[in-house]
């Protein structure tokens, strides 16, 4: 496993890190969240990715059950705030932060987070309010650091003119062969503050492992076979990626590569990547993504990748799943 440095933080995370999103937020057995969590810490990976609305704190429960075993310093532990925990409970208003932060921690059994990230931006709250708030959190110990997820370039430029490029390290786009949107715009803005990557879906949901085939039934027992972790399978499947992801396992096969680690070792090519966030539900897969780290791809294959997929990667600016533009100002 390698390791890269979170932004301009002192933090050093492992270039593949362990997500919990649809899989370990009731998606899969408790055992099985355990076997993939410690699979995760065999494989060398040290960066662990939640947020509070995963499950509506499910995902952090288990979580601090299973890393609390582990010595602190072992692990850089990173979650989230914003999503919908209640009928009452949601956004980023200097009330909910404040009563986020203290459930996280308490369902992580933990006294601080490594890295506390804005899930998405509150366009009803004042960014002066949330950007005190985060800070706030930091002040504490609570957290050492902070990012966010899925903020337009405008957002960012806002957070920044406000407080600073120091007052985030990590930004977390969607990022992957079929989905390019962030290096439109939100890379270069992130990379001249000094923030880093962590990007979700890098193997688009699984659809780039090529076990999904054209015109076939979805596998038995795999993500989109499942009711509860394929709700958002429409931001990636089309038959046009099916096809296209087809195209790319001679490629893959040419390189001496599988076609998950080519895609990981694609997205870990931009040199603004700290990390890439896969998600697993058994510890076999966990091992056969951490392989990605340390890949270099050829340009020869890198041609071949953007021949092989076309037009059909989605570029240019796109707003994310749950996203609004827009700032509000006090």
């Amino acid at each position: 496993m390698k390791y890269r440095r979170l932004g301009d933080s002192a933090l050093e995370v492992s270039e593949v890190a362990l997500g919990s999103w649809l899989t370990f937020a009731g998606g899969i057995e408790k055992d099985r969240v355990v076997a993939t969590t410690e699979a995760a810490f065999d494989a060398g990976i040290t960066f662990f990715d939640t947020a509070n609305m995963y499950g509506r704190g499910a995902a952090e429960e288990t979580w601090g059950e299973i890393l609390s075993k582990h010595p602190r310093d072992s692990y850089v532990l990173a979650t989230k705030v914003w999503g919908r925990m209640s009928d009452t409970d949601a956004g980023l208003s200097g009330a909910q932060i404040a009563r986020q932060i203290d459930a996280s921690l308490s369902r992580l059994r933990t006294d601080h987070v490594d890295l506390y990230q804005a899930h998405r931006f509150d366009t009803s709250v004042p960014i002066e309010e949330t950007v005190e708030a985060l800070q706030l959190v930091v002040q504490q110990g609570k957290a050492r650091y902070l990012g966010f997820s899925e903020w337009t370039p405008a957002q960012i430029r806002a957070a920044i003119d406000l407080a600073g490029p120091e007052l985030f390290v990590s930004s977390q786009p969607q990022y992957s062969m079929l989905w390019r949107s962030p290096e439109a715009e939100v890379f270069g803005v992130c990379e001249a503050a000094g923030i880093g990557q962590i990007v979700w879906s890098p193997l688009a949901q699984g659809l780039l492992t090529g076990k999904y085939l054209p015109g076939r039934p979805v596998p038995a027992g795999s993500r989109f076979a499942s009711e509860s972790m394929s709700f958002a399978q429409d931001i990636v499947w089309s038959e046009q990626a099916l096809e296209a992801v087809q195209r790319l396992v001679p490629v893959a096969h040419e390189a001496g590569l599988s076609l998950p680690e080519m895609a990981l070792a694609w997205a870990l090519r931009r040199s603004e990547l700290s990390a890439v966030i896969i998600g697993a539900s058994r510890p076999e897969q966990v091992h056969a993504n951490a392989a990605a780290s340390g890949i270099e791809l050829t340009p020869e294959t890198l041609d071949q990748i953007d021949a092989a997929l076309g037009d059909v990667p989605v570029t240019g600016p796109r707003l994310a799943m749950y996203a609004q533009e827009g700032v509000l100002h006090r």
